[in-house]
C-alpha cells in the first residue's frame, strides 16, 4: 500500500510516500496489521509513517520519533492507493 502524505514540520509542505518497507516497521512497532486500516488510524500512525517515509526520502528528521512530532505542524493524507493495483479485465462492450 502506498499512501501520499503531505507533511509540514514548520519548514514549508513537502510530500512523501509510504512503501511495503514503511507499513511493515509501523506494523512491527504498533503491533497492528495493516488491514486494520479499514477500521481506522491515529494522527500518531500517520505521524509515523511520515516520519520513516521522510528517512528513506532522504529529508532530515530528529533523531527520536518524539522530537519529530514535536515539530509536526501538519500531516495529510493527499491519496491512497495499493502497492499493486489490480486493472480491471478488458470487456467487450459494443
Amino acid at each position: 500500500m502506498k499512501v501520499k502524505l503531505s507533511v509540514d514540520t514548520g519548514e514549508g509542505p513537502y510530500e512523501v510516500t509510504t512503501n511495503l518497507w514503511v507499513i511493515t516497521l509501523w506494523e512491527r512497532k504498533y503491533k497492528r496489521l495493516a488491514s486494520d486500516m479499514s477500521a481506522g488510524i491515529g494522527i500518531e500512525d500517520m505521524a509515523f509513517w511520515a516520519y520513516e517515509a521522510s528517512k528513506l526520502a532522504g529529508v532530515p528528521v530528529p533523531v527520536v520519533f518524539d522530537d519529530f512530532i514535536k515539530k509536526l505542524e501538519t500531516v495529510d493524507v493527499i491519496s491512497e492507493e495499493p502497492e499493486n493495483p489490480i486493472q480491471a479485465a478488458p470487456t467487450d462492450t459494443l
